[in-house]
């Protein structure tokens, strides 16, 4: 390690050289009460910014232990200290001259929810926060004058206003820490009082627009019916009331345009916490739940959908289904089966985008199709033993079909973004028509064993065969270059040139979750998937891996600012959509 004094006198060693020399900083410095390490630098001023890093002990942050204790409330902070260090960063950005990216400073773009990220991290040692400084250049030629201002003069301020307590409003921290352990008090009151979801009254479900996710002004805010209400006491906040969702099947009907599609968006969003000022802060969902779709074109290997389709005319079995160019209805049965291997106990689904044979088949259609000559089992008459069998529920908006009311514990229906419980009104006039057929023999949840293959012999390692390694270092990682990533924001990347298109995983709420995807599943490949290993198994072991130790088994040379950790559900769709 060495002083911030070393590193200016290096800095001004290289002035007016070409700007490859940047790349001689590259290593850690001691500024004070902080380490400043510059992990990678660009190689031109027009390329990607370089990555550094700080790192503040606790004793000089300063943090009382109550803020970060608690897992909820440490991810909590991390997020309050990630939008605090960008606000800062927006005061000097770009003040440092030159061309191309020279002077830019930046960290993570925080949305509404929060999440955990690589770019602010707490651990027993203290506080590491991850960002970008693009490293200012006259052309190509280095101006280490404006770099000392960025690294000794504009750094310093924007870490010491963001990372030590005493420079911080102690209420706003603390506003932000609690408002996490209310969310997560309300996570354990599901569990306990067996609900799906809770919405709180006076919460505000609508969006801006399609492209921005803050709250839409002037909307009418949720009041739940009075027969749903339940009061829960949260230890800061105190009493509030809401809408209760009890586990069980849940029908939300309505007329276009009254809101059911837009309760369910804030209840498949409602598997994260949110900001304050969001709307949603009180818009909890089990945190299993997974939004199901038609994937019309995806690929699915050897999943076991005999449950929802059997007997196909080309005698395929379908208890080992894999095809690369899935239909809409097996797409959506393939989803079902693979959030029950993912452990799922809840399935948002709306009719919309569901396929509608695979949803149900009416009275007249059995009728000039006989059953014997359709393969499908429709969703409707598997709902009730997913959740009387399996234990999953289901919120379902539908709109095309009075079906669905049979099977149907609650129904609420939108009425102008008002919610209303109907389901008595509806339960009584189901007695005035005939019922349809609403359940099937042979339910059985499948054993979840399969395996994927190994991907490349040479990638994997081995040995040979006087049994020595190949392929792998001394620390057990690949000696092979790692395969390439790159992502295209939120819905898709490509490793080693496969396209993983992630466009209909609906609840993944940033691109930096799909670049940890990224690079979750480039260590599987790499190190985990064997053959042997089932999908339960691959996922476990990187659960593991990345709550023990980081982000850093992860990365090559250094953890990069960027990456934010998705759930479960969404590792599994990572890996059910690898095509290679």
């Amino acid at each position: 390690m060495k002083s911030s004094n070393e590193l200016r006198t290096l800095l001004r060693s290289i002035d007016h050289k070409s700007y490859p020399a940047y790349k001689s900083l590259a290593g850690i410095y001691q500024f004070g009460s902080y380490l400043l390490s510059i992990d990678h630098v660009q190689g031109d001023p027009f390329a990607s910014p370089s990555s550094l890093h700080v790192e503040i002990p606790h004793k000089n942050a300063g943090f009382p232990t109550f803020t970060y204790e608690k897992d909820c409330s440490r991810i909590a902070l991390q997020d309050f200290l990630t939008r605090r260090l960008a606000s800062q960063f927006e005061d000097f950005n770009f003040k440092a001259k030159g061309s191309g990216k020279s002077g830019l400073l930046s960290i993570t773009r925080c949305g509404q929810e929060v999440l955990e990220r690589s770019a602010c991290q707490i651990t027993a040692a203290g506080i590491t926060a991850r960002f970008h400084v693009g490293f200012p250049a006259f052309g190509r030629t280095i101006n280490a004058g404006e770099l000392e201002k960025i690294l000794f003069d504009f750094l310093p301020r924007c870490v010491e206003n963001s990372f030590f307590y005493r420079k911080l409003d102690g209420k706003q921290v603390e506003q932000a820490v609690f408002l996490a352990e209310d969310q997560e008090a309300v996570r354990h009151i599901l569990k306990e009082e067996k609900l799906a979801a809770f919405v709180a009254n006076g919460s505000i479900l609508p969006r801006k627009s399609g492209v921005s996710d803050l709250p839409l002004k002037d909307s009418v805010p949720f009041v739940s019916p009075a027969s749903m209400e339940m009061t829960f006491t949260l230890p800061h906040r105190g009493k509030i009331t809401g809408m209760a969702i009890p586990e069980g099947i849940t029908l939300i009907v309505g007329g276009g345009y009254h809101g059911k599609s837009t309760l369910l968006e804030a209840l498949q969003n409602g598997v994260y916490d949110h900001i304050a000022g969001d709307g949603r802060e009180f818009v909890i969902t089990d945190s299993t739940a997974v939004k199901l779709r038609a994937e019309d074109g995806r690929s699915i290997r050897n999943v076991n959908i005999s449950m929802f389709i059997n007997d196909l005319p080309n005698k395929k079995d379908t208890s080992v289904f894999s095809t690369p160019d899935a239909s809409g209805s097996t797409s959506q049965a393939a989803g079902v089966v693979e959030n029950i291997e993912a452990g799922s106990r809840l399935f948002l689904i709306d009719e919309d985008t569901s396929a509608t044979n695979f949803m149900v088949r009416d009275d007249f259609m059995q009728q000039v199709i006989s059953r014997d000559k359709e393969p499908i089992t429709p969703f409707l008459e598997r709902a009730r033993d997913l959740f009387e069998k399996a234990g999953i529920s289901t919120i379902l908006v539908a709109g095309s079909s009075g079906a669905f009311f049979y099977i149907a514990d609650k129904i609420v229906q939108m009425d102008c973004y008002r919610p209303v419980d109907i389901t008595d009104k509806v339960k009584a006039l189901c007695k005035d028509h005939q019922a349809p057929r609403t359940q099937a023999p042979g339910f059985a949840v499948p054993s979840f064993t399969r395996a994927l293959p190994p991907y490349g012999r040479g990638r994997q390692g081995g040995s040979d065969r006087r049994g020595r390694d190949y392929g792998r270092g001394r620390d057990g990682g690949s000696r092979h270059e790692h395969m390439k990533i790159k992502s295209f924001g939120k819905d898709s990347f490509s490793l080693d040139k496969e396209t993983v298109d992630l466009r209909y995983v609906e609840q993944l709420a940033d691109s930096e979750q799909t670049s940890a995807l990224a690079h979750m599943l480039r260590y599987a490949l790499e190190q985990v998937i064997d053959g042997r290993k089932s999908v339960q198994q691959t996922v476990a072991v990187l659960e593991d891996l990345l709550n023990k130790k980081g982000w850093e088994p992860f990365c090559s040379s250094y953890v990069p600012c960027g990456l934010a950790k998705p759930r479960t559900q969404e590792i599994f769709a990572c890996l059910n959509r690898f095509r290679g």
